[in-house]
């Protein structure tokens, strides 16, 4: 297929029910090798804060989690039950995810309009961008949500393109599994479906099997919905304390990192697939739901990569345009400056000691909460060792945040650590310490703050050596509180 194959009025480029012809050697082999060099890197660094707290959820299946759907601690749970508990084991499904989305990014290239050259630069501009590679190289819900948003999309271009209806029941099937995961979902098929609804094409909503797609993925959802509707609404809150917590950082760096999410070549490519989705009427609802994707994303103060998924098939159409452009070599050179800087970027390569300090350090999340969580056991450790042997052995730790919890949790049975309790979003629901537990090793919680619930609280050291948010924070042993746990624990509640 060639890019005049999309006729300029904006006509189906394929009749319903032509056979689909695979992508390019070429793109299966940016495929493999994507995945190759992710699983090389699995192993630096460490285990993301994130990771260890899915890990941990993982341990209790649930419908629903109070701050997550439960696919991503699913596939801990069975990253780590079939592979080992390991954070190679982890990230396995990571980098498979990116390889498949490679394919599928090139895919939207050849639905397009784009032929072999279009399809491989979508492949490679996909496989060096900072986006893939951080959702390849740790389990995140970002990992996930960019395969299955992605998957969505190809199925709303076969039906706008193609004029095959068929394609709304796999996007409704798809749509009830990416709930699973987040319910972001409902921004691509909320932008798009206002996009048809201002730009057309309107027929496509008269097709009885998109309303068929709609109980499809209702029913596939229902387990999820019902655990939110049953726990008054929980992703709700979460996006309410997020947006408090975090907005305005993220509005700040929002316009900056459209740029940055995938490299600044590929941002231009972005712009030329926007232009090329608004000249096509069929397709015009997509350039449409891309501005009003980052209108709710700004207005709800979330994330900006919640865009990721459109910054991909933009992409994906501006390499159709750019595979006929006459500086393509000019535009490889951008490409391959991209990609350099992304691995350094998006991947393990600098020195874990080396980290702190860093302008990846501060740009890459991900890579600054990867280095150090094993020290947080490690230190923690120390404490309770210190502990009179009569008090240890009725010990138990608390945790400020998540990620020390899962820290703590999974180098347990390594260190000798006791139960560890948090009050931090999911995991307040899993209760208090038992009554009568006297000790506590508390882990990132002001100490004013415990001296006001324990009668004696004791100064026992902060953890070092790490460039994330866990450097820094204080270890304190409390001793006796002064109400019974079942009364305190309400106080302990937190989001974020």
């Amino acid at each position: 297929m060639t890019g005049a194959d999309v006729t300029a009025t904006g006509g189906p480029a394929v009749r319903a029910g032509t056979p689909l012809t695979g992508p390019p050697r070429a793109v299966l082999a940016v495929a493999v090798a994507t995945v190759a060099v992710l699983l090389a890197v699995s192993p630096w660094y460490g285990y993301h804060r994130d990771e260890l707290y899915f890990r941990m959820l993982g341990e209790r299946p649930r419908l629903g989690y109070f701050d997550t759907p439960p696919l991503t601690p699913m596939i801990a749970r069975l990253s780590t039950t079939i592979f080992g508990d390991t954070v190679v084991a982890l990230r396995i499904v990571p980098a498979l995810c990116t390889g498949v989305l490679v394919v599928l990014v090139a895919l939207l290239a050849r639905e397009l309009g784009g032929g072999r050259t279009a399809q491989i630069l979508a492949a490679a501009g996909t496989a060096t961008s900072v986006l893939p590679l951080l959702a390849g190289h740790a389990l995140l819900t970002l990992t996930p949500d960019l395969v299955l948003w992605s998957a969505v999309t190809l199925c709303l271009l076969r039906v706008l393109l193609r004029g095959d209806g068929r394609y709304w029941l796999w996007a409704g099937a798809l749509c009830g599994i990416a709930a699973y995961n987040r319910d972001l979902i409902v921004v691509l098929l909320g932008g798009v479906g206002l996009g048809v609804l201002v730009a057309g094409p309107r027929e496509v909503l008269r097709d009885g099997r998109l309303w068929a797609g709609v109980l499809l993925a209702l029913a596939v959802a229902s387990p999820n919905l019902i655990y939110q509707a049953t726990h008054d609404w929980p992703q709700f809150q979460m996006a309410e304390a997020l947006r408090i917590d975090e907005g305005a950082d993220n509005r700040a760096a929002f316009v900056p990192l459209q740029i940055v999410l995938l490299g600044p070549a590929q941002a231009v490519l972005c712009v030329a697939g926007w232009l090329r989705l608004w000249r096509n009427r069929r397709v015009r609802s997509l350039a449409v739901a891309y501005p009003v994707a980052c209108a709710l994303i700004l207005y709800a103060g979330g994330r900006p990569d919640y865009t990721g998924a459109f910054l991909l098939y933009l992409f994906a159409a501006g390499c159709v345009t750019a595979a006929g452009w006459r500086w393509r070599k000019t535009l490889v050179a951008a490409l391959a400056i991209d990609a350099v800087v992304a691995v350094v970027v998006a991947l393990p390569v600098v020195p874990a000691a080396s980290l702190a300090g860093t302008p990846v350090a501060a740009i890459n999340e991900v890579a600054r909460e990867s280095v150090g969580m094993r020290d947080v056991a490690a230190q923690t450790a120390r404490v309770v060792d210190g502990l009179p042997a009569g008090e240890r052995a009725g010990a138990v730790l608390l945790a400020g945040n998540y990620g020390e919890a899962g820290a703590l949790r999974r180098w347990a049975g390594e260190f000798g650590l006791p139960a560890v309790y948090s009050g931090h979003n999911e995991l307040w629901w899993w209760g208090p310490p038992p009554e009568g537990t006297r000790v506590v090793v508390a882990v990132g919680y002001p100490p004013a703050g415990l001296r006001t619930v324990f009668a004696r609280c004791t100064p026992a050291g902060r953890l070092s050596g790490m460039p994330g948010e866990e450097q820094g924070v204080p270890i304190t042993v409390c001793r006796d509180p002064v109400r019974p746990w079942r009364e305190l624990w309400p106080s302990a509640r937190h989001y974020s």
